[in-house]
């Protein structure tokens, strides 16, 4: 039985905070969206997250079915990380956030990165 199992009804606010809150796990997840991604790749294009960090967030979206891990083998082990289709079903509201933070960040007269607008291309 799952720890959530065990759990009374919760809030909904609170679920989303459990599967993608975390320091690193919109990152983790905006690198994902553009393609199947293997570990080297991410730490590289995720560099402030801490190899240990990087490892658990990883294993906690793969444990919640958001992510798939993918291990080949083969000599040297090959494993990749791609998105489930219920990691890709958050598509839509990745892309609500980032407006919302693009908005939020004009209104504090703050300039948007250049690489918070690639999301838009999903």
């Amino acid at each position: 039985m799952s720890q959530r199992d065990n759990k009374e009804l919760e809030c909904p606010i609170q679920a989303i905070v459990d599967v993608i809150g975390g320091k690193w796990k919109l990152s983790i997840l905006y690198q994902l969206f553009q393609g199947t991604r293997r570990y080297g790749e991410l730490k590289r294009l995720v560099p402030k997250a801490t190899e240990r960090m990087l490892t658990l967030q990883l294993r906690e979206l793969e444990a919640v079915g958001i992510v798939q891990r993918t291990v080949y083998s083969e000599v040297p082990p090959k494993v990749e990380y791609s998105l489930t289709e219920l990691g890709l079903s958050l598509e839509p509201v990745l892309k609500t956030m980032l407006s919302w933070s693009e908005n939020y960040l004009q209104q504090e007269g703050t300039q948007v990165r250049e690489s918070n607008s690639n999301l838009s291309s999903l």
